[in-house]
């Protein structure tokens, strides 16, 4: 497995697209300080995951895209690809040419991808584990790097040689074995509390049905000697008030038997009045006609008077002749 290509696109010093090509064997990249040697060591380890600022000499990961120059405009994005050719089979995975590349932009999202198809940060971890070319594997040698390889503190070398006999997996693999059991002793920990919890919640329970069914049994009770209660209740308000409806039995028998001798009287009086009437009828017709001979009488005197002095006139003339 050896570096096929390397394309950065607005990564530090590089805004415009910039291509590189390696071969087999050994490839030197020469030029004058400053020209973005440097640069292409750390987008190599930054496209295979770098997260620490310090080790890709900036203080914060948006460093790393293209602030622009006199005659380039600052790059909205950073992204880098590397393309790995793997004839020896060295990665897990089906494909001869194995294309990694990683997008930063300025608002802080980022972007993974493996043969162009987005990943995780995880995923290329786990792809370069133990295959020596991690973002923190011996295959990107620095000056420190060296440094810490010929001193005399065992833990730098033993990084190293752990790196170079492939088992960071397996330690990585125990770890995360080690957090799940953790996790999952936990998660006992926790379920004994919640079996503790629910015991104590049953107990309750129990208790509580205990008094349930004590208060069933009660209600039960109480319904029935209510029942008997009201039905000799019940008896006696019978023998009470038999007499009082025999009494109320007479009263509405006398009550009809007067209601009839009532509605007797009512009609009786009613013939009556209709004869009131017809009398009170004939005495007013005899009013007027007591009234109109009346009225006759008073004409016929005033006639007789009339004529009686006609009468006297008529004898004292006689007696004169």
């Amino acid at each position: 497995m050896y570096i096929s290509s390397l394309v950065l696109h607005g990564f530090k010093s590089f805004g415009q697209r910039t291509s590189m090509t390696f071969g087999e064997g050994i490839t030197g990249i020469v030029g004058p300080n400053g020209c973005g040697k440097t640069n292409i060591v750390d987008a190599l380890r930054w496209v295979l995951g770098e997260q620490k600022q310090s080790i890709l000499r900036s203080s914060r990961m948006d460093e790393v895209i293209f602030h622009g120059s006199r005659s380039h405009k600052p790059s909205s994005l950073s992204e880098v690809t590397l393309t790995l050719h793997n004839n020896k089979a060295t990665l897990p995975l089906e494909y001869t040419d194995v294309e990694i590349s990683r997008r930063l932009y300025r608002d802080g999202e980022s972007e993974f991808l493996i043969n162009r198809n987005p990943c995780r940060l995880k995923d290329i971890m786990d792809l370069f584990m133990d295959t020596g070319m991690g973002s923190d594997a011996y295959s990107v040698i620095e000056l420190n790097m060296i440094e810490a390889i010929l001193s005399d503190v065992e833990d730098d070398r033993r990084r190293m040689f752990e790196e170079a006999a492939g088992i960071n997996k397996y330690k990585k693999q125990r770890r995360s074995t080690q957090r799940k059991l953790e996790a999952t002793s936990q998660d006992l920990e926790r379920v004994n509390d919640i079996i503790g919890e629910v015991e104590s919640q049953v107990r309750a329970l129990r208790l509580q049905l205990k008094r349930f069914e004590r208060h069933k049994r009660i209600t039960a009770d109480l319904k029935h000697r209510e029942l008997t209660l009201a039905r000799l209740q019940l008896r006696a308000l019978s023998r009470q008030t038999a007499p009082l409806q025999e009494a109320l039995d007479t009263g509405r028998d006398s009550h009809q038997a007067e209601a009839a001798l009532i509605a007797g009287d009512e009609e009786h009086l009613g013939r009556l009045q209709d004869t009131f009437g017809r009398q009170e009828q004939e005495l007013e017709s005899a009013r007027q006609s007591l009234a109109a001979a009346v009225g006759q009488l008073s004409e016929l005197k005033e006639k007789q008077l009339v004529w009686s002095e006609q009468l006297r006139s008529t004898r004292q003339s006689l007696v004169r002749f």
